[in-house]
């Protein structure tokens, strides 16, 4: 999977690529499906949720320019699989989810590998978590229609968010970088991700 269809694509940073090697993705999905786990295409993991495509997954950690020291909110938990990428690039790592059974199954993953510097939380992502704010970086697995205020407000001075934006067929991922002088947008390609869901429609 690194070799065919990361690094030629652009995925150049290594530490990036070594955990997207380490972390073994077929026991982030059924058995129905371990044959696909390396697919570069997002897969099915109940709830109306999916799996992101392993290079949407590099793709994000390369813009959020992580490092070690990296204290990150991961908004859509889903399978655990992108945490726990995450895990092996930084400090700490906060994932939200509103699905209670996905995030159950996400923290026995997350326990059946002994990774220890990963949160579950369930709530709604669209609000972000303040109490571990602010934030080095902000990921957020699913689309919405705009970036959350609520999310940009909790990345601390030179962190970034990294936020698909737009309608089902019209995508765009974005890097949103909270500089001196304001937030500045990075436009990363186009994507396709499942909905960002809060719990007030209304918001």
């Amino acid at each position: 999977m690194v070799r065919r269809d990361l690094a030629p694509r652009g995925i150049t940073d290594r530490r990036v690529l070594a955990a997207m090697q380490h972390v073994p993705r077929e026991f982030f999905v059924g058995p129905e499906l371990t044959d696909r786990a390396y697919a570069d295409r997002p897969l099915a993991i109940g709830s109306g949720q999916t799996i992101s495509q392993p290079y949407m997954v590099a793709l994000m950690c390369q813009a959020a320019r992580l490092t070690r020291r990296s204290r990150v909110l991961e908004v859509g938990t889903g399978s655990g699989y992108h945490a726990t990428v995450l895990a092996h690039l930084v400090r700490h790592v906060w994932t939200m989810e509103r699905i209670p059974e996905l995030a159950a199954t996400a923290r026995r993953r997350l326990a059946a590998l002994d990774v220890r510097n990963v949160s579950v939380l369930v709530g709604d992502g669209t609000r972000g978590y303040p109490p571990s704010a602010p934030y080095d970086a902000i990921l957020v697995a699913a689309a919405t229609r705009a970036p959350p205020p609520a999310l940009v407000a909790q990345l601390d001075l030179g962190g970034r968010a990294i936020v698909p934006v737009g309608p089902p067929d019209e995508q765009r991922l974005l890097a949103l970088e909270r500089t001196a002088g304001g937030i500045v947008c990075h436009d990363l390609g186009g994507c396709v991700f499942v909905p960002l869901v809060p719990d007030d429609p209304r918001t």
